[in-house]
């Protein structure tokens, strides 16, 4: 029999694209031990109607023989009958194994052995297949590349553009472990929307995401603003993994401050024993009270609701949100506490502490 150890497949190195260092480094990644929590029953407005309809059927067919990956899929997103019904699908780029490991997240991690040069037009022509009009595409941590994939990002971009020229392009990054000239490589490629998520507050980031940092994420923003001030930022942010209201409030003022105008809040949901437990479930007045404090806030669009993801109708999120801009809406000032209905009075904050400027040459 073969052992686990001899079956591993190691990534073979290529000095033109992977980062050595990385490649022959020992990377340890931490696993969470399953606990024995009482299994707590989802409330009933988290039940979906399980996929089958014809189109879900086509679109799943063809990304198969087209051997495409989908975060609908590996993510196991609860939306996605939903969404492959109307057509609308998110591409996942570079393998489905990312190198980190995050306490909430179904993706498989380990060490890629995965590389496709021809992925992006294989990607590009699905799209002009389909007619879509409007595409999301997110890739996994490849922190294993010297650019983290932003080569790859880029190359994707511009073939769905050469393919589907009025197709409008959303992208949802991993933070390229700070590197500006990597950001400034996607965003060079000209996306409509450029999407990072924040995923949880800063005080959760040790225990939910292993290899990402929350002044990294907020220096993203900024240097996606200075570099191009007039494209669209967005982010997400996932409720149940233990944060409290005030932590909430003052991460979403974070982002305001940093030039995010589209915010999505969704539940968090458990997806084994192995990964982090649900410390609550929100109800779906809570998430409507989030949206309307995100509004007062100054976001121009909050997508806020149980099964809500960052790309759960992403086209009517950009669709709403130039709305609002171009009927001159001001937004409200970014610090300013919101008001909101119901609410339950609490000591005004500030936000959490800024961080220093951001380097051209990385974001640490």
């Amino acid at each position: 029999m073969i052992s686990r150890a001899s079956a591993t497949v190691r990534a073979r190195a290529n000095p033109a694209w992977h980062n050595e260092q990385v490649l022959k480094a020992k990377i340890e990644l931490p696993l969470l031990a399953p606990d024995a929590e009482t299994v707590v029953r989802k409330p009933a407005w988290l039940k979906v109607r399980a996929p089958g309809g014809p189109n879900y059927m086509r679109l799943k067919a063809l990304m198969r023989s087209a051997n495409l990956h989908s975060v609908c899929e590996e993510a196991r997103c609860p939306n996605i009958g939903e969404c492959w019904e109307d057509a609308t699908a998110t591409f996942m780029i570079l393998g489905d194994v990312c190198t980190r490991n995050c306490g909430y997240c179904a993706i498989a991690h380990g060490r890629p052995v995965w590389e496709d040069r021809e992925e992006p037009e294989r990607i590009a022509r699905t799209v002009a297949d389909l007619a879509l009009e409007y595409v999301v595409i997110t890739s996994v941590n490849r922190d294993d590349l010297a650019d983290g994939g932003a080569a790859h990002w880029a190359a994707t971009i511009r073939a769905v553009r050469r393919h589907a020229p009025g197709c409008r392009v959303e992208l949802l990054i991993p933070d390229f472990q700070g590197s500006a000239p990597s950001l400034e490589t996607v965003i060079a490629a000209d996306p409509h929307v450029l999407n990072h998520n924040t995923e949880t507050v800063p005080r959760l980031y040790p225990v939910a995401r292993h290899g990402g940092r929350y002044e990294r994420t907020l220096r993203l923003f900024r240097h996606a603003r200075d570099v191009a001030p007039a494209l669209p930022r967005k982010s997400g942010i996932i409720l149940g993994l233990g944060e409290d209201r005030a932590e909430l409030l003052a991460t979403m003022r974070d982002l305001v401050e940093v030039g995010v105008s589209i915010l999505t809040l969704g539940q968090y949901l458990r997806p084994s024993a192995a990964h982090l437990p649900v410390a609550k479930y929100y109800h779906p007045d809570e998430f409507a009270a989030l949206a309307e404090a995100g509004r007062a806030l100054g976001f121009t669009h909050v997508e806020s609701g149980p099964l809500v993801r960052s790309s759960y109708h992403a086209k009517k999120q950009l669709d709403h949100a130039e709305t609002v801009v171009g009927a001159g809406a001001e937004p409200a000032v970014a610090g300013a506490e919101p008001v909101v209905a119901g609410a339950e009075p609490h000591l005004p904050r500030t936000g959490h502490p800024r961080f220093d400027p951001v380097s051209r040459h990385s974001l640490p």
